[in-house]
């Protein structure tokens, strides 16, 4: 069956048709974008599914972008969205705004136990029956106009994902669709919670392995290329590479021939910053005792490995309780938070990225265990 496809290539146009799905229920938002050689996704292609018909918004005509963002604000009109946390990107970018409420039917899926992170192909296929055409996913989605198999491939994704939150949805307890929509608030949330560049050295591998005044200057590094990708628009790894920064850590380099020898530095990263970086190295390093930043805990030993696995048999036995794929349960970096919280003797507390119903559901399940655990002889 073809599908009725309509195109909003000016503000009024964009304006009218918010209006519109403003008195609707939900509607189904989908985007094509690039990111090849940029740090922020470059829209190609906004779809609208109102469940009959897909709308494909040209973001390359629109320059007033407020009608969009009232409707992705309206919390009386769900949005339905996959597996979306660059689309979030995209219409932040765009917008300014994000979807409230949010229901996302990768996780919907994982709460009916059809699969965890189902790709939406796989989904529609298992939900639908239908088998969509593969290809178009890579494409050049900012070349104009668009070929006829692009233009089907995104009419289909936001008619197809309209159906898919039809068919999902009654077949959600309440409870479980309020998990989804929380769920959904929590990926909005993560999105607004800006990184501070300065905290972004703890997450960098091996940062366990520097003493705290090498710390100091693997801070500054890494806040430095934090801020250089979001200013320049340029992916991280084109400032610095993500391998050569815990080596200039440990070895501070003095020269731009020992900033050569550093595995993995590029040589354009030397031609363009070698002379900033050897600065920002050397100042680093010269900070005082007072000023260096806490040491990063070491990774948990291998004997902590029994400990996690009966952590997320509870999530488990959880899981298999709500019937909800047991992946979606208990995520097992907040597991390793929460022992890393007190190994190996206690006290532990329950890690902040544990919220909600899996809090209020496990978390006191998870320090009986540890308490238990911390008995034993």
């Amino acid at each position: 069956m073809a599908i009725e496809i309509h195109w909003i290539c000016d503000d009024s146009s964009l304006a009218e048709h918010c209006l519109q799905w403003r008195k609707l229920p939900f509607v189904a938002v989908d985007t094509e974008f690039m990111r090849v050689d940029t740090f922020y996704p470059i829209a190609g292609l906004i779809q609208v599914g109102d469940g009959v018909r897909a709308f494909l918004i040209d973001p390359l005509r629109i320059s007033n972008w407020q009608p969009l963002a009232e409707l992705l604000e309206d919390t009386q009109v769900i949005k339905v969205l996959h597996a979306c946390s660059e689309d979030l990107e995209v219409l932040s970018r765009l917008t300014g705004s994000l979807p409230a409420p949010l229901f996302d039917t990768q996780l919907a899926a994982g709460y009916l136990n059809l699969g965890f992170s189902m790709g939406y192909s796989r989904l529609v296929q298992e939900v639908l029956g239908i088998d969509l055409p593969k290809g178009e996913t890579r494409s050049d989605w900012l070349q104009r106009p668009l070929s006829e198999t692009q233009v089907s491939y995104a009419a289909e994704d936001a008619v197809h994902l309209a159906e898919l939150y039809e068919r999902l949805r009654p077949q959600l307890s309440d409870d479980k669709n309020a998990w989804v929509l929380e769920d959904g608030a929590e990926l909005v949330a993560q999105l607004r919670r800006e990184t501070d560049p300065y905290e972004l050295y703890r997450e960098a591998k091996l940062a366990w392995k520097l003493s705290r005044a090498q710390l100091a200057v693997l801070r500054e590094l890494c806040a430095w290329r934090e801020r250089e990708a979001r200013a320049r628009d340029l992916p991280r790894n084109r400032i610095v590479r993500e391998n050569a920064l815990w080596p200039m850590a440990r070895t501070q380099p003095d020269s731009l021939s020992a900033l050569a020898k550093i595995e993995d530095m590029h040589p354009r990263t030397i031609r363009q910053d070698g002379e900033f970086l050897l600065g920002l190295i050397k100042q680093a390093a010269s900070l005082p005792a007072d000023q260096w930043p806490p040491a990063v805990p070491e990774p948990l030993p291998i004997e902590a490995a029994a400990l996690l696995k009966q952590l997320r048999a509870i999530g488990q036995a959880e899981g298999e309780r709500q019937n909800i794929a047991p992946e979606l349960m208990l995520r097992k970096k907040t597991l390793e938070l929460l022992l890393k919280s007190g190994y190996p003797n206690g006290p532990y507390q329950l890690p902040e990225s544990l919220r909600g119903w899996r809090r209020e559901r496990m978390g006191q399940a998870l320090l009986d265990c540890l308490a238990g655990a911390g008995e034993q002889p």
